[in-house]
Order: C-alpha cells, then sequence, then structure tokens
C-alpha cells in the first residue's frame, strides 16, 4: 500500500473512532442521576413520544469502553494501513502456525500410508476415507463431490485419461500438475472455414456422426496435416501429451458439431495445478490412490 492510501485509511479509521468518542460526549445528558423528565424531542408517531432522558449509566460506560478498546486493538494488529501493529501479527503467519500445528498433529496418520503402493493402498478402507477428504477439499471444486467432471475439467471415474491413469501417471499429475494446449487450427495456423468444416465432419466420423459425408472424406486429409502430431493417425491421442482420443465418444468440452467446431477454431488451453508444496508427499500418495480407486 502506498504511504497516501496508508494514511488515507489511518484518517478514516481514526476519525471514525473520535468521531463516536466525540458525538457520545458532546450529546451527553448529565450521568450524574438517572431523573427522569418530561420533555420530549417533539418526535410523536401512533401516540408513542421521544423523550429527552439521559443514557443509562451501563450503556454511556459500555460505550466509551468500546472506543477505548478499538484504539487498544489498533494498536496491537493491523487496522492503520501500513502499520503492522505491536504484536507483529498477520493473516500469513497465523496460516502458517495453523498449518504446522495441523502437521504435527496428523502427519503421524498420513505417515503410515506414505510408504504403501498406490493399488494397495486402494484397497485400505481407511487410506481411502482420509483420500476422501482430501480430494473434497483440494479437487472437488474442479472435478466435482463425485470426481465425474465438468465441461473442461475431465471425469476421473472412468477409464478415458488424457495423462494416463496408472499409479505413477497419476502420482505425478496430482505432484507436478499438468499443463494442457490445443492450439488453434491445430498445426494448420492457415486453415480456411471450408476445412475446418472438413475436419469436424471427419473427427465425428469416428463415431459415426458426421452431418456430411462428402466433407468428412474431405477432412481426412485437413486432420493428417493439421492434427494427427498429436492425436495420432488414427485420432486415437497420445498420453504423452496430453492429446485426447477422438474416436471414444468421451468429450472435455462438448461433443456437438458447434462444440468441435470451437475447439478447432479457437484452441483450448487447460492447467492443473501442482499440489506439491501444497500438500505432504505422503498426502499426495493416500490422495493419488483415491484417484486410482475411482476407476479401479
Amino acid at each position: 500500500m502506498s504511504t497516501f492510501w496508508s494514511i488515507w485509511v489511518s484518517v478514516i479509521v481514526l476519525g471514525t473512532v473520535f468521531g463516536c468518542w466525540w458525538l457520545l460526549w458532546a450529546t451527553r445528558k448529565s450521568q450524574t442521576t438517572d431523573t427522569e423528565t418530561d420533555r420530549t424531542m417533539g418526535h410523536s408517531f401512533d401516540g408513542i413520544e421521544e423523550y429527552d432522558n439521559p443514557l443509562p449509566k451501563w450503556w454511556f460506560y459500555l460505550f466509551l469502553a468500546t472506543c477505548i478498546f478499538s484504539l487498544g486493538y489498533l494498536a496491537l494488529y493491523p487496522g492503520l494501513g501500513n502499520f503492522k501493529g505491536l504484536l507483529g501479527w498477520t493473516s500469513t503467519n497465523q496460516w502458517e502456525a495453523e498449518v504446522a500445528a495441523a502437521e504435527e498433529k496428523y502427519g503421524e496418520i498420513y505417515a503410515q500410508f506414505g510408504d504403501t503402493a498406490i493399488p494397495e493402498l486402494a484397497q485400505n478402507d481407511d487410506a481411502m476415507k482420509i483420500g476422501q477428504r482430501l480430494f473434497a477439499n483440494n479437487c472437488s471444486v474442479c472435478h466435482g463431490t463425485a470426481a465425474r467432471g465438468q465441461v473442461g475439467f475431465p471425469n476421473l471415474t472412468d477409464e478415458d485419461w488424457l495423462w494416463g491413469g496408472q499409479p505413477d501417471q497419476i502420482l505425478h499429475s496430482i505432484a507436478q500438475g499438468r499443463n494442457g494446449n490445443m492450439p488453434a487450427k491445430g498445426v494448420m495456423p492457415n486453415m480456411t472455414n471450408e476445412q475446418v468444416d472438413q475436419v469436424v465432419n471427419y473427427v465425428l466420423s469416428f463415431s459415426g456422426r458426421e452431418e456430411d459425408a462428402e466433407a468428412a472424406k474431405a477432412g481426412a486429409q485437413v486432420f493428417a496435416q493439421a492434427c494427427v502430431a498429436c492425436h495420432g493417425p488414427e485420432g486415437k491421442g497420445m498420453e504423452a501429451m496430453g492429446a485426447p482420443n477422438l474416436t471414444d465418444n468421451v468429450w472435455l468440452y462438448g461433443s456437438t458439431y458447434e462444440w468441435i467446431k470451437e475447439t478447432v477454431m479457437n484452441g483450448r488451453q487447460n492447467q492443473m495445478p501442482a499440489q506439491e508444496g501444497r500438500l505432504t508427499d505422503d498426502q499426495i500418495q493416500i490422495l493419488a490412490a483415491y484417484v486410482y480407486s475411482l476407476s479401479n
């Protein structure tokens, strides 16, 4: 935060606290007596009048105590621009302390599963209960609570895998993350609209859904030039590149003509964020076993 905005925030915060104090003090009635009067404020509604009586002592002093507490809080904790507070507290070090405490408390529980092979771990009910919670906390926002995915995020419960579904491949995907990149028009940036239509129909023909047989036939040549490098000559994909199989009718972004055309025209970019550094090695091992168990 710049010096100007730091001063601006500090002035507003302190001005609010002292303003409340001044308003309370300047408009106070005598607190030495609780004597009520018959004088009203001139306000009346439905036969109810507002009397000009002093505040109850407990209310008045509680309000003063609140202002004093506010100043003490602002002296100890951040709240005045760049001033860090006398205690040096930050949300970051609070979070780090809580994470360290959690690791100390639960680390031994995770460690007892960390050296177990993933296929064996996937058969352990206790480990899978932990894995389910890790998945819910770290993966469900993209893949869904049931791990069935959504548009742009793969279903983890079937046998169709972009980067491979073997234990070591799943472990790598979770720990290191993945970056998928489908370039617009493949490796043929000068592809015409007619050729786009042809290659889309050709891709649809893999599952017998082409809309124009002649266009699909012509699209074979376009596919060979623009798409084979990643998806292979038969369109079955390439796990090493994360290129999907186009012949099994399992689609990440939809399987209609319009969806596929959108993909060809504009490309797709996906990212699976790396969990290494966010989760411990033992947690990643358990999570990988849980994901493996979903389709095995």
